[in-house]
Order: structure tokens, then sequence, then C-alpha cells
């Protein structure tokens, strides 16, 4: 697995990670579009295919997490936390005071994992995600404070 940053050239390979990750996808003009923003960062991990994504956004002293996912076939592998870690990086480099996401209160997996990585409940948003047939589901607001630690 390797994983890079992502330019509006690796659009493609994005598109194919959030297919696999969720039940609405973004297509590669919303990747392209959000990788030429300001303030925009991304990753892509590729195997042999694209395993996992992130897109993150700084702005204001925040940073905000606008979309991670990683391919049913490579989850359990680290690569959500790989992703994570590279941005959290990031994001703290560029200046980020705190880092914020969104997560589905279902999704025990990656909420274990933004715990682990230092993440806060701060939130809930109700009925955020729509699931289609399945209704909706609520989302769980989490922040991270990125200057802990630093001198």
């Amino acid at each position: 697995m390797k994983l890079t940053a992502a330019t509006p050239a690796d659009a493609p390979a994005m598109a194919s990670a959030h297919a696999q990750a969720f039940d609405t996808p973004w297509d590669e003009a919303d990747f392209e579009d959000l990788l030429d923003g300001i303030g925009v960062f991304g990753f892509v991990v590729r195997d042999e295919d694209p395993a996992g994504v992130l897109i993150c956004r700084t702005i204001a002293g925040e940073a905000e997490i606008l979309t991670v996912g990683v391919a049913p076939w490579a989850r359990r592998r680290g690569i959500g936390q790989a992703l994570m870690t590279a941005a959290i990086g990031i994001a703290r480099e560029t200046g980020a005071q705190a880092m914020f996401l969104e997560v589905d209160v279902g999704n025990a997996g990656a909420v274990a994992l933004y715990e682990r990585l230092g993440f806060a409940r701060a939130g809930l948003r109700r009925d955020y995600y729509d699931r289609g047939a399945h209704g909706r589901a609520d989302a769980l607001v989490m922040r991270l404070d990125l200057t802990a630690g630093r001198d």
C-alpha cells in the first residue's frame, strides 16, 4: 500500500476509492474541483487498486475532514489511520488549531479510530446522512485539539 499526496490528476483513483467506500460517492469532478480549492489537500492510498481517500480543508485556523473512506476489501489494514495521521500532520503544519469531522453514529469502527487519535465528541447532527432506502442517519461531530503537544 502506498499513501501519496493527491493532485487533481488523482481524481479518478480518488473517485474509485470513494465509490467503494460510500453508498453516495463523489465523482471525479468533485475531487478535481476540491483539490483546486484554496486550503484543500488530500491523500490517496493505492495497492494495485485505489484503496483509500481523504480530503481536508483548512481555513481560519481550523481543519475539516470533508471525506475519508477506505474500500471494504482494504479495511482493517491501518489505511484509515494512515490517512488521518497524514492529514493531522499537514493540518498542524499549516497552523490549524483544531480539526473537525462528521461520522455516522453507527460506524463504531471509525468512531473508535477517531477517539484513539484523540478526537472528542463535540455534537450531533440529526438526520445528516441520506441512506436512500435505509432512511437517514445521524452524524457525530468530533473535534481534535491540534495545539496539544506543541511547544
